[in-house]
């Protein structure tokens, strides 16, 4: 049986638009899963410790047969791929992937929390993952509108297609 699972995707360096559409591509070939769709890109202001380019992220829905642990480490190993190394703490990043949603489970252990824990204060990871499932609800009852809704827009702008083949970081 297949699970829906949400992935955000963020980069800020090395060309952030093409990474994260090699990372599109490559989640589309993770074994037992079929991507389902993706938002369209957004630019965010970095979170994180001193001055860093502008972060392009969006947020794909797949569906997968891989347990969620199976899939973080798949995502880690598509993350070094594209050259992640894990230095600073929030610090910029060629690939950023994390798992916000998978089906309505939660998941708690020291390797992975699902839902992301952050994910209510990220205008970068709701307002993607709002384009594509406006309607969802959280495995604790929050719809995301009333996350969106609670959530600040400054510092963010929606790409459209042509902007995000010139966003080459």
């Amino acid at each position: 049986m297949l699970t829906k699972c949400y992935i955000s995707l963020g980069s800020n360096l090395n060309r952030p638009a093409r990474q994260i559409s090699k990372a599109i591509k490559a989640l589309n070939q993770l074994p037992a899963s079929r991507l389902l769709q993706v938002a369209p890109f957004y630019r965010s202001r970095a979170v994180g410790p001193g001055i860093q380019a502008d972060y392009l992220n969006t947020v794909a829905e797949l569906a997968t047969g891989l347990d969620a642990l199976t899939l973080l480490k798949k995502l880690q190993t598509l993350e070094q791929a594209h050259g992640r190394r894990r230095i600073i703490r929030w610090g910029p990043r060629s690939l950023d992937l994390d798992i916000l949603l998978y089906g309505q489970r939660t998941v708690n252990s020291t390797r992975l929390t699902i839902p992301h824990p952050r994910m209510h204060l990220r205008n970068f990871v709701l307002l993607p993952l709002a384009d594509i499932a406006p309607n969802l609800v959280l495995p604790d009852g929050r719809p995301l509108r009333r996350l969106l809704a609670n959530c600040p827009s400054e510092g963010i702008v929606r790409l459209d297609a042509g902007e995000c083949r010139g966003s080459t970081g």
